[in-house]
């Protein structure tokens, strides 16, 4: 068994050694997950999270849709506000 010693900052942080990256096949702004079992850790790359969900289901409006429903929400509370200082 090979061990790499690394040391953890004032953070709580510590730097992957590239030969760990390379073993996970992670990279920079890659997620990991430590799973603890028995007082011992196991680092495994986290395949699924909300970053890499994202995209992966299209919206039930379309991004034009939603933006002119923004676009009317907008000028609808702009003339509620402009109606409340005429009073």
């Amino acid at each position: 068994m090979k061990e790499i010693t690394t040391t953890i900052t004032q953070r709580g942080q510590i730097t992957l050694p590239v030969e760990v990256q390379r073993l996970l096949g992670v990279g920079p702004r890659d997620k990991v997950a430590f799973a603890i079992d028995d007082n011992q850790v196991r680092l495994t790359p986290a395949r699924f999270t909300l970053e890499s969900a994202q995209g992966s289901v299209e919206p039930p409006t379309a991004t034009e849709e939603l933006e002119r429903i923004s676009e009317d929400a907008k000028e609808e509370h702009a003339a509620d506000v402009a109606a409340t200082l005429r009073r």
